[in-house]
């Protein structure tokens, strides 16, 4: 079959590979000039490896994807970097359950019925009754207010924003239940790896279009894409379409998507994302920490993650690479600021972490996504919107539906190779 692709992120690239090597004619459309979707990146001057506009790593338990980098001989590095949380105004390394034992903010009672939880959370299979409760409800009953309100608390606050409560625990699980200590990183960052997932689909006689845009998507006995590139319209005909964007962009393009149906994926919700990438002479963290979760739901910051203290500095330059990271609605006023009124909002707090970052800041930039972080209401399962649309011959493939676990690479690869056997099937 003729299968064409909306959008050259992992899933779309996934669902490409897959139905190439099933023998299918794929065509992908990508509107940016290079694939990766979120996971997109950029190198500056003397950058041996390329860096993502915003943060991205892999679990070692992160099947799919580590199974397609194998599949294209592509290397993967393996690092146990340094987890900590930033808790009254202090940075605790929490990263093991020896860690959270001896966490000194807790009396010895709160450690042990915290620790009780997240071990009974993380070796429990069975996600299904968990959506019903309510995370923000669950989570001071079962470990205690002290726990939640010092720790959990803020960290749904700042992920979440107003959301915060009413967050599923099946969304809490996951991130306990996929974790682990030790992460995985693509040799030379997440755009090499995607270009070399797009030169195996090519390699196959797959078709990829980059800086080309859908303006127009209509489903008769066959699918027709009108698709902007450049300054000029080309139209395509395909058997099936494939659409990988977040849900409001497939509303903008499919105009003959029924009312009902438009209505329902509207109720879906989502944050956008806000990340400035500081490069500096020098560390940030002094302990040698590479992700820091900030449990203060006062900050203006969500995370703070130091890159070069999980991939080797030597290959940017000597530069140490940070993120200042947020998940926000596309609408909160941080996305009208620039560069240099964000990092001023985000400054004093900063001080309180490094008072002399500045000092050694050789430059920054700052990457917004629209959407890039689903909201799991409890009951997300019965929101859940199909691969397959009121409209024949399309399919949907997206972030929204990554379900239980959270969003991120592995899952959109996995969404892909899920989507390329059905289409197979029905070939």
């Amino acid at each position: 079959m003729k299968i064409g692709i909306i959008g050259a992120g992992f899933t779309g690239l996934s669902a490409g590979y897959n139905l190439v090597k099933d023998g299918h004619q794929v065509t992908i459309f990508e509107k940016d000039p290079h694939p990766g979707g979120l996971a997109i990146g950029y190198q500056e001057k003397g950058w041996e490896w390329s860096l993502e506009k915003h943060y991205h790593h892999w679990f070692t338990n992160d099947e799919s994807v580590l199974r397609l980098a194998k599949d294209i001989s592509y290397d993967v590095l393996i690092k146990r970097p340094r987890t900590s949380a930033y808790v009254n105004g202090t940075i605790y390394q929490l990263d093991s359950p020896l860690h959270v034992l001896s966490f000194p903010e807790l009396p010895l009672f709160d450690r042990l019925r915290m620790s009780a939880v997240l071990a009974s959370l993380r070796y429990n299979p069975y996600w299904q009754p968990l959506e019903r409760i309510n995370a923000s409800t669950f989570l001071p009953k079962v470990m205690g207010e002290k726990a939640y309100q010092m720790i959990w608390e803020p960290l749904l606050v700042n992920k979440f924003g107003s959301y915060a409560g009413s967050v599923s625990l099946a969304w809490f699980w996951a991130r306990i239940k996929k974790r682990t200590a030790s992460l995985a990183y693509p040799k030379k960052g997440f755009l090499p790896f995607a270009q070399a997932v797009v030169a195996a689909i090519e390699k196959q006689g797959g078709k990829i279009h980059f800086s080309s845009e859908i303006n127009e998507l209509k489903d008769t006995a066959q699918v027709h894409l009108v698709v902007k590139h450049g300054k000029e319209s080309t139209s395509y005909t395909f058997d099936r379409v494939i659409v990988t964007t977040p849900s409001f962009l497939f509303l903008k393009f499919a105009l003959q998507l029924p009312e009902s149906y438009k209505a329902k994926l509207a109720k879906l919700k989502g944050l956008g994302a806000i990340n400035i990438v500081l490069r500096l002479k020098n560390d940030f963290f002094s302990d040698n920490t590479y992700w820091l979760s900030i449990c203060d739901k006062n900050s203006p910051i969500m995370a703070i993650v130091e890159h070069t203290h999980f991939m080797d500095k030597k290959y940017y330059n000597n530069e140490h690479l940070v993120y200042l990271g947020n998940y926000l609605p596309h609408t909160h006023r941080y996305f009208t600021l620039n560069k240099t009124e964000l990092l001023k909002e985000y400054d004093q707090y900063l001080r309180k972490i490094n008072p002399s970052y500045e000092k050694s800041l050789i430059g920054f930039e700052m990457f917004q996504a629209p959407f890039a972080q689903p909201v799991i209401p409890v009951n997300y399962s019965k929101m859940l919107p199909p691969f397959e649309t009121p409209l024949a011959h399309v399919f949907l493939a997206n972030i929204e539906q990554v379900y239980p676990w959270d969003r991120g690479t592995n899952y959109a690869v996995e969404l892909g190779e899920s989507i390329a056997r059905i289409i197979t099937k029905q070939s």
